[in-house]
């Protein structure tokens, strides 16, 4: 990983990359993710208190789309005459900071917003947003985890349903097209991957792809098995946005610096190697930690490994779904 791209992960990361980094500066070693989670207490609050001190960084990219990064999950925005639309909607302790930048991309209202799946670090900021006027958009599974409580084991943490107002009211199945500010915006479910209601949003004629959690950018990704995910999803996923894509297209991450289609090929072969390798010693009946002694992962470690996901809960992510 070169020093540009630890840089921009140092600003614009995912929250957690800050919080594993602290304990491996206090540690000499990468924790666990359980011992993370029970170093910094309540992690969902921890991630929030980190957000409300977090910088927003908007970088203009074209055809009117912006990247918002900083406050949870990368955050696009479309403006023009008809309004703003946003794809996600980062974590609510940022909203002064998002209020400022998205003021300075203009007066616009914000009339839509695409949630590209159902975790808090891309809805926190529902409720505000619809009541500054965005009509929430999402597939249908998103809707549900987000109207009853979830839990997510691999966080050990309990979600509360969200209130009525922070809701996705407009709903889609397998595809939708919006025609918004002169542009064309294509919504596409995936098969169930990061979730099981992951939803990619491209902004068709400035050639961008907003790929929600089906691609971490220079980070190994969190697979969220408590609602429907699963190693082969990703990497059909994975698979699927290389095809959408081309050595012109600019590729907003779910996390990471905004990317292109070169990225995406490497995310991809290092998810289907990876899950290979898993899958071969689960196969010869290996144990979970057999396997990650092992190290199935080592090629990938030193640049995908550095941060939350570490080497050791990636394997075991992969050797749950295989």
């Amino acid at each position: 990983m070169n020093n540009h791209h630890q840089s921009g992960m140092s600003r614009r990361g995912f929250c957690l990359c800050c919080i594993g980094g602290a304990a491996f500066a206090a540690t000499g070693a990468w924790l666990t993710p359980a011992e993370v989670f029970a170093a910094a207490g309540n992690i969902v609050d921890m991630i929030r208190d980190e957000a409300a001190k977090a910088q927003i960084n908007t970088r203009k990219l074209k055809g009117g789309v912006n990247v918002l990064s900083g406050s949870g999950g990368n955050i696009a925005v479309l403006t023009g005459d008809d309004g703003k639309v946003l794809v996600d909607a980062g974590i609510t302790a940022t909203r002064p900071r998002i209020e400022k930048a998205l003021a300075d991309l203009g007066d616009q209202p914000i009339t839509h917003l695409i949630n590209t799946h159902w975790h808090f670090d891309h809805t926190d900021g529902n409720e505000w947003l619809h009541s500054e006027g965005a009509e929430i958009i999402a597939q249908q599974n998103t809707l549900t985890h987000l109207s009853s409580a979830q839990r997510v084991q691999d966080w050990n943490f309990n979600f509360p349903a969200l209130p009525p107002a922070a809701l996705p009211t407009a709903l889609m199945n397998s595809e939708r097209t919006l025609k918004w500010n002169g542009a064309t915006i294509i919504l596409k479910h995936y098969d169930p991957a990061h979730t099981d209601g992951d939803i990619s949003v491209t902004f068709e004629e400035a050639d961008v792809l907003h790929t929600g959690d089906t691609f971490w950018n220079g980070i190994y990704p969190f697979i969220d098995y408590s609602t429907g995910g699963n190693i082969d999803g990703m990497i059909k996923a994975a698979a699927a946005n290389v095809k959408a894509t081309t050595s012109k297209t600019v590729v907003i991450p779910g996390h990471g610096p905004v990317g292109n289609h070169k990225q995406l090929v490497a995310f991809h072969d290092m998810l289907a190697h990876s899950r290979d390798n898993v899958a071969k010693l689960k196969k010869q009946g290996r144990s979970l930690e057999e396997v990650v002694a092992a190290k199935p992962t080592s090629r990938y470690d030193a640049t995908w490994g550095k941060f939350v996901i570490t080497p050791r809960f990636f394997t075991q992510l992969i050797y749950e779904g295989v």
